[in-house]
């Protein structure tokens, strides 16, 4: 009879393994979950790099590389946007989204669970003060200095700030909860605190809107900044995701995206962005509405930026060589979009808008269209023929000449004799046209900035963008709206 029940328990167990062994192998992977509801859900950070809302809907470093990686899967992007950091890891570890793809450097806490994929640039960690105030010039002067010293609670800022305690134990910070490291960015530009830790990328766009902020002194060397996958037995998604990152180096997809979103941001001149952002202040909002009604199909914001790189929105300016008005048009060339007074801004803006269009059209169709502006801005500044030219040095000395990013380091060679000697159309002052491109870029940037930081006191706390249409979590008061991208604007 106990050998009976033996074999009965024996059998019962093998069962019980069995249906387990079988329950494992029904149990759909975290890849396979996404094909079968046809949806990536994305997680990222509302700011000026990862994802915003631009003139054509959403973009960003990261939307776009969601959007690519989405495509590669087949399924559609679900994209939760969200304004602090401490909302998304717990996301990820319940399974409310797929990834986190959010500019987050990769640390020994965010190993724990989580997979990063390769990483897609390289962030330093650096203190930053208001400028014109105290500056710690080292570790240990902010030590004994650091009543105001604030970080975003559960940040890799704050997990170094722990390591460097343990060698001077008399550091003392602030963790701010519920908060963003632009926020806090901005209350050290404003007197509120004395000092916060932030990535070198995210202090150096926030420069723009914000030129008050000054580095003290860098905490770290480049870290890496990587995407973020919840750690599964069956790692089919990270693998990939390392599949699909090795692609868009091999390719030059990465190389682009960052020339596009972070090649603006080497240059820094204090008082230049101050005077613009006076100028965004006071002066911008006359000619606004001239800018919107001739953008002829371009964002504004460029058009703005054109002009003020021109003649800083002074419709009377006139140079030397005999360009006038707003777009600073030379004769031949008001006369070949019909402008009759160049001085009448209206007029101005109109003939500068068509213009570009025209030198756009020029532009070779083997560049990608988002960086045709930048052919044709070199072009209108020192010449088509010019541009030719360095696009020819580019692909003489090994370099993509339809990309920016490799022609712009080589316009400055046409003013070098071993150089122009060689090209077609012979000297040209490229160093120039290098710099009036690069100016236009960063005033851009700065009114996109601008507008964003401004317009994020009226935005919920989180949104999600799904196949075209933006789900807008709003307040317990407020009903929740699904509205098309194009009526955000």
């Amino acid at each position: 009879m106990f050998t009976l029940f033996r074999r009965f328990i024996s059998l019962l167990l093998l069962i019980i393994l069995m249906s387990g062994c079988q329950w494992q192998e029904n149990t759909p992977t975290s890849l396979e979950k996404i094909q079968d509801s046809g949806v990536l859900r994305v997680g990222t950070l509302n700011n000026q790099l990862s994802y915003y809302i631009g003139a054509d809907g959403p973009t960003g470093l990261d939307y776009e590389l969601a959007q690519t990686f989405a495509e590669k899967l087949g399924v559609k992007l679900e994209i939760t946007a969200m304004f602090t950091l401490s909302e998304l890891f717990p996301a990820l570890e319940r399974g409310d989204i797929d990834i986190i793809a959010a500019g987050l450097t990769v640390t020994p806490d965010r190993l724990q669970g989580f997979h990063p994929a390769p990483a897609y640039y390289y962030t330093s960690q650096i203190v930053v003060y208001k400028k014109g105030q105290r500056r710690p010039r080292n570790l240990a002067e902010l030590a004994k200095n650091n009543k105001r010293l604030a970080v975003v609670s559960g940040s890799s800022h704050e997990q170094k700030l722990k390591l460097i305690r343990q060698k001077y134990p008399t550091l003392e910070w602030q963790s701010i909860p519920e908060s963003d490291i632009n926020d806090l960015l901005v209350k050290v530009a404003t007197g509120e605190l004395d000092y916060t830790v932030a990535d070198s990328v995210d202090v150096a766009l926030l420069q723009r809107i914000h030129p008050d902020i000054a580095i003290a002194l860098e905490l770290t060397q480049d870290e890496p900044v990587s995407w973020f996958v919840k750690q599964n037995s069956n790692d089919s998604l990270y693998a990939l995701m390392i599949e699909f990152f090795g692609h868009m180096k091999k390719n030059g997809t990465m190389t682009l995206l960052e020339e596009k979103y972070l090649g603006h941001i080497d240059q820094f001149d204090y008082v230049d962005t101050r005077a613009f952002l006076r100028a965004v202040n006071n002066t911008l909002p006359q000619w606004e509405a001239l800018f919107k009604q001739y953008a002829n199909g371009f964002d504004w914001r460029l058009l703005a930026a054109l002009s003020y790189q021109e003649s800083h929105w002074d419709p009377q300016a006139t140079s030397p060589t005999g360009v006038r008005g707003m777009m600073m048009l030379t004769l031949p060339t008001a006369e070949s979009v019909g402008v009759t007074n160049r001085l009448d801004p209206e007029q101005s803006i109109r003939g500068g808008s068509e213009y570009l269009r025209k030198m756009i059209a020029r532009v070779p169709d083997s560049v990608e269209e988002h960086e045709k502006v930048w052919f044709a801005l070199a072009s209108y500044n020192v010449g088509f023929g010019h541009l030719m030219d360095a696009r020819r040095l580019t692909k003489a000395q090994g370099g993509n000449p339809d990309t920016w990013v490799d022609v712009k380091q080589r316009l400055p060679l046409l003013g070098q004799r071993k150089y122009y000697i060689q090209s077609r159309y012979g000297y040209a002052r490229g160093n120039e046209a290098l710099n009036y491109v690069e100016g236009i870029r960063r005033y851009y940037q700065s009114i996109i900035g601008y507008e964003t930081t401004h317009s994020r006191q009226f935005t919920s706390d989180n949104l999600k963008i799904v196949d075209g249409l933006q789900t807008i979590t709003a307040p317990p008061t407020t009903p929740a709206a699904v509205v098309p991208l194009d009526d955000k604007q």
